[in-house]
């Protein structure tokens, strides 16, 4: 009898021992199965967002090499500090004004492309999710790579409109649909303003498909003349004064009160 309970005692240690590790292994799996259920849920919304970002790039290897071409000029400055941008919010975005805008293009002053041609905006534009987008949209290939030695002034202008986090600059990497994005907003014209978008076509032209070049209204002149900041003018970052021979037109992003 008593080596008879022994055996019945061992049965049932060793039943309560696989009850618990099935328990054990349920636990687990629910624990996996509900972080698994987290992760479906959040994959969705997160595509939401990138859908509903508003990616209008545009760099086409052939249109690229025409139209997002600098032209000539001379380095103004030779300081590129790091920006950080305030961390005010409005209405679920930056509440960005003019002067940031014009403050974090000018820390860029003097920026040069290094010696392979590669720009600081190309390298980092090609990082993005804007620039697979742009190469499916124009048929410029499938490596995004191909942006770090591309012309890189609407790209410049792109890199800024992200480091004061808002999207209001635009998103582009070519100089035609940039306009025309400024256009199809209703905010689009030929009166300079701080913190504008201003683009240019050498040629003289007043076409948006015949732009040439883009940059940033820093201050509004006498006789229509313009202080600007642009990226890709003699491979760098500059300060030009511009006349309107070559201007032809503005996009204004929707700027908060100074």
């Amino acid at each position: 009898m008593l080596v008879a309970g022994k055996h019945h005692i061992t049965r049932l240690t060793r039943t309560l021992q696989s009850r618990k590790s099935t328990v054990a292994s349920a636990l687990v799996a629910g624990a996996v199965a509900t972080t698994a259920l987290g992760v479906a849920a959040q994959a969705p919304a997160q595509a939401a967002v990138g859908a509903a970002a508003p990616i209008t790039t545009l760099a086409e290897s052939g249109k690229a090499a025409k139209s997002l071409a600098g032209g000539t000029g001379t380095v103004s400055s030779a300081h590129a500090a790091v920006y950080k941008a305030p961390a005010k919010k409005h209405g679920g975005k930056k509440a960005v004004t003019a002067g940031e805008v014009i403050e974090v293009a000018e820390s860029q002053l003097g920026l040069t492309e290094d010696a392979k041609g590669e720009s600081k905006f190309g390298k980092w534009y090609a990082s993005t999710p804007h620039a697979k987008r742009t190469l499916q949209r124009d048929g410029g290939g499938s490596d995004p790579k191909v942006y770090k030695s591309a012309p890189w002034c609407a790209m410049f202008v792109t890199w800024v409109g992200e480091q004061v986090g808002t999207d209001e600059l635009g998103a582009d990497a070519y100089t035609v649909t940039h306009a025309k994005s400024f256009k199809d907003k209703g905010r689009w014209g030929t009166k300079p303003k701080p913190g504008a978008v201003v683009f240019f076509d050498w040629a003289g032209g007043k076409s948006i498909g015949g732009i040439d070049h883009v940059g940033l209204v820093a201050e509004v002149l006498d006789n229509g003349k313009i202080k600007t900041v642009e990226g890709n003018i003699s491979n760098a970052v500059v300060s030009k004064v511009r006349t309107p021979d070559t201007i032809v037109g503005y996009g204004y992003p929707d700027y908060a009160a100074e």
